[in-house]
This record gives C-alpha cells, sequence and structure tokens, in this order.
C-alpha cells in the first residue's frame, strides 16, 4: 500500500515540476495539440454527439471484491482476478471473509492464506486487504494477520477522496463490533480530511441492522460520518442489497465464490464485483456478474482453485401458496425452521420468495432443490421492500407473530416425494 500511495504522490509531484518549469508560448500551443482530445475533422455537420470525453482530470474506477469463503465453491474467486483484470481497474478493495478460517492450526492458516495471496498477486493493480470472521476467527489467527500485514484498518486517500478500511471482527468477545480504540481512529482520521469530497468505507459485516449500535461501535463510525458524503461496502450475508442510512447509501455485496444458493437478481444471490466510478461529485455503482464478463475468446481460463465440500441431507420438492386474510401475499420471505432439541433453538434450513400470486418455491443447498424431509416451523415476513416489485405499502406488513419461529403458529411436515403446502395468516 505504501508503494502506491507514493506512487501516487510522486506522479502529481512530477506534474507539477514540469508545469512551472516553464509557461508555454503561443507556438508551442499551436505546435503541440492537447494528447487528451480527439483529433478530428470537424463539419458544419458532424457524426457524432460530442467531442468531450469522458475522462475528467477527478475521475476513477474501481472494484470491489465480495466474500470468497463460507463454503466457498471452486474455480470461481481466482478465475474473477483475470476477469477483473480484463476491466483494468486503477486498483481494487474488499470486504474480508478471504479464507475459510475457523481453526486453531497455525499450518493449515497458513497454506489457505499462502493460496489466497497467490491468486490476488495475479491483479495487475494494488489490492487492498479487509477482514473478516473467517479471517480473524481467534487470537492465533489475529496473529498471524498482524504477520502478513500488519494492520487490521487503516485508510489512504486517492484525488481528495478518503478510503476507510475497517475491522468489524476483534476475537474472542469482540466479534461484529467496531472497539473503542477503532471508533477514536476513526473520528481522528474522518477529522484530518474534512475536506475530502467523498468518503468510502469498507468493512465486513453490516453492523448497522444490530439492536444496539452504541454497543457494538457502529453508532459511533456513523457519528464521525455525520455532515460528509460517504458510501459503505459490506458482504458476509452473502445476498445482495442497498440500504439508504442518513441519506447515503449502503451496499451489501453478494458473493466472489463464497457459498451461495445462486438464485439470482431476485434474491440478491450472484457471483460479481461491484464497478464504482467516482465522478467529480458523486459515485456511480455498477454490479457486474461474472458470468456475463468473458474474453475476447469467450474462454475464461481454467484453475486449479479447490472448493468446500458441503454436507448435504436429501431434499425434496416444496413449494406452496401463502395467503394473507384470504389473498395472495406477495413479496414475502418464507423461512421452514427446525428445532434443535440440543440447543433448544430453531434452526433456518429452506426459504424462498412468494410470487405477485403467492406461490413460493424453496431452496436448501442450490436453486429450487426444495427442503429436507421433517417437521418445520414457518416464518414468513415482507418488510418495507420487495425483491419482485419495488416497495410495498406498509399497511400490508404481515402480523409479527409470523415473523419468529418460537411465535408462528404455522407449522408443517415436509415428507419424501412432492409437498406443495397452502398457508393462511390472518389479521387477528
Amino acid at each position: 500500500m505504501k508503494s502506491f500511495v507514493l506512487g501516487l504522490v510522486t506522479a502529481a509531484g512530477m506534474a507539477g515540476v514540469v508545469a512551472l518549469s516553464r509557461s508555454p508560448s503561443a507556438a508551442d500551443q499551436k505546435a503541440a495539440p492537447d494528447p487528451n482530445a480527439v483529433l478530428i475533422e470537424a463539419g458544419d455537420k458532424n457524426p457524432w454527439t460530442s467531442l468531450k470525453l469522458n475522462n475528467a482530470a477527478d475521475q476513477f474506477q474501481f472494484a470491489v471484491v465480495s466474500d470468497r469463503t463460507g463454503g466457498h465453491r471452486e474455480k470461481v474467486f481466482s478465475r474473477a482476478v483475470g476477469q477483473v483484470n480484463l476491466l483494468q481497474p486503477q486498483f481494487v478493495m474488499s470486504v474480508g471473509d478471504l479464507i475459510e478460517g475457523y481453526t486453531l492450526k497455525e499450518d493449515r492458516v497458513k497454506e489457505e492464506w499462502d493460496e489466497f495471496d497467490g491468486y490476488v498477486k495475479r491483479f495487475e493493480m494494488p489490492f487492498f486487504y479487509v477482514p473478516g470472521n473467517h479471517d480473524l476467527t481467534n487470537k492465533m489467527m489475529v496473529t498471524k494477520w498482524g504477520e502478513r500485514y500488519g494492520r487490521r484498518y487503516y485508510h489512504f486517500t486517492y484525488k481528495n477522496t478518503l478510503f476507510l478500511c475497517l475491522n468489524s471482527e476483534n476475537p474472542p468477545d469482540g466479534m461484529s463490533t467496531i472497539d473503542p480504540e477503532q471508533q477514536a481512529w476513526v473520528a481522528k482520521t474522518v477529522e484530518a480530511n474534512k475536506d475530502a469530497r467523498w468518503t468510502f468505507v469498507f468493512l465486513h459485516k453490516p453492523l448497522w441492522v444490530a439492536k444496539d449500535l452504541e454497543k457494538n461501535g457502529w453508532g459511533a463510525v456513523e457519528k464521525a460520518l455525520a455532515g460528509r458524503k460517504y458510501t459503505v461496502f459490506c458482504g458476509h450475508v452473502h445476498r445482495y442489497q442497498v440500504f439508504e442510512r442518513n441519506g447515503m447509501k449502503y451496499f451489501q455485496l453478494a458473493t466472489t465464490g463464497g457459498g451461495s444458493r445462486l438464485r439470482g437478481a431476485e434474491y440478491g444471490e450472484f457471483d460479481h464485483v461491484a464497478w464504482v466510478t467516482m465522478k467529480k461529485d458523486a459515485p456511480l455503482v455498477a454490479n457486474v456478474l461474472l458470468d456475463g464478463l468473458l474474453p475476447a475468446d469467450l474462454k475464461v481460463p481454467d484453475s486449479d482453485e479447490k472448493g468446500v465440500p458441503v454436507k448435504k441431507k436429501a431434499t425434496h420438492p416444496t413449494a406452496g401458496a401463502i395467503l394473507y386474510d384470504g389473498a395472495a401475499a406477495a413479496g414475502a420471505t418464507v423461512t421452514f425452521h427446525l428445532f434443535n432439541p440440543d440447543t433448544e433453538k430453531y434452526n433456518p434450513i429452506a426459504d424462498g420468495l412468494t410470487d405477485a400470486a403467492g406461490r413460493f418455491k424453496l431452496t436448501t443447498y442450490a436453486k429450487f432443490d426444495g427442503c429436507p424431509a421433517g417437521e418445520y416451523a414457518v416464518t414468513v415476513v415482507r418488510t418495507g421492500k420487495g425483491y419482485y416489485d419495488g416497495e410495498i405499502p406498509e399497511k400490508s406488513q404481515l402480523p409479527g407473530r409470523y415473523a419468529a419461529a418460537a411465535t408462528t403458529p404455522l407449522k408443517v411436515v415436509v415428507r419424501d416425494g412432492t409437498n406443495d403446502f397452502t398457508l393462511e395468516l390472518t389479521t387477528k
């Protein structure tokens, strides 16, 4: 990172030296046309709209890769490196969960980091690390991170834009938190860069969805950011979603090879990179899906990247309809929960979204593969936004008793073979 920043400063400094060494004469200006201008013969009428190119001096582009692990799939992230190189961003950001982790074996951690570093070294531009819970699972892994990469949170600036790379994991007792020391650092760093035209924040978990933002430290981060323009990127959930808080956009990215059911854009489940173009006054964010990013020969290079095997139970086709006071309950998330007698808690097993007719199909491991046999508590939740048709009026929210597995009156038994349920919800 240091060499990258120094390179930027050096280039800017050299430009200043050249500009100040002497002022070009009128003859020089005539003899040396602007190398960034279009050289073309123009007439009274011309077959183009403008010759003002989209290449402002303060504009730049970067990519953001999302979760690679959490049951990662083979040959996705390693190939994505080459696919991003086709786009040629100026640098690449991350949002954590780069290795599988969750182990106390030092040799295993070293092996996983060696593998990952081998992939990112193939980027043709700088790559910026951000840690996730899979990367900092325990104190040993924190030590190993420090030995390899040093700081767990840091910042840099580029073209008067501030980049904050945060750490949401402080094991063993501070997972999903921004610790007090980091909170103070955020406040100090933001104040030291108060004239930045925009701020980008990168962290692993969407801490803003927690109930107590003062306890997990995100409240302090937002307080430091108050009054300035910023954009937040995170991962962790493996499902794409855009939040708006304090008038700013918070992007929860999907995956770049991490475990996913891959049900597509409707579910926010896909492999992608976020493509960010920083304009003069604000960024533009696009999602580039990896399965649509191909080289000129249409062949994505093969890879030796292995995936993580997932233990699977047999599933059975499971679908149904949700009715609310007799009408189709569209835009709702239907989840089947299995009770665990050992923990005395319900675990979500399979889910699906209802369409305009209130119909749903369940997925457990892969797109619409159904659900394992068993007895389930069914929750049905419809928030302020639906995947299939955008905004849902507040008056259409469903009663709260259907939102938790412990309180829902909806119970079903999934059996071998094809299952189809009609579940009726009522206001009272």
